[in-house]
């Protein structure tokens, strides 16, 4: 059975602020990353568990898969997946709660 998966609003704004950041560069790259992150996405609706549980955090609901340079953080649920937050990891850790 494959799990719902849902975005959080602060998971939507942090995809956006690093697809615009990665613009003023290249687009196209900013077009490749963003696609690298759903296809991350995508792949937890199968296998929720496959991400590391978050170090900081120590919580086996909120989980984190790596996506250079980002962290997608999420949570299991009982029948669905919440992307919390993506961030880039040199930026410290944001609130997740």
């Amino acid at each position: 059975m494959a799990f719902q998966i849902i975005w959080s609003p602060s998971a939507r704004w942090d995809l956006m602020d690093l697809r615009d950041y990665i613009s003023l560069d290249s687009p196209e790259i900013a077009r490749r990353f963003v696609s690298s992150l759903f296809d991350a996405v995508e792949h937890l609706a199968d296998f929720p568990l496959s991400g590391r549980i978050v170090p900081e955090l120590r919580d086996e609901q909120i989980r984190e898969v790596i996506r250079r340079p980002c962290r997608i953080v999420y949570r299991v649920n009982r029948n669905n997946i919440e992307i919390i937050r993506i961030w880039h990891s040199a930026r410290g850790i944001p609130e997740i709660y």
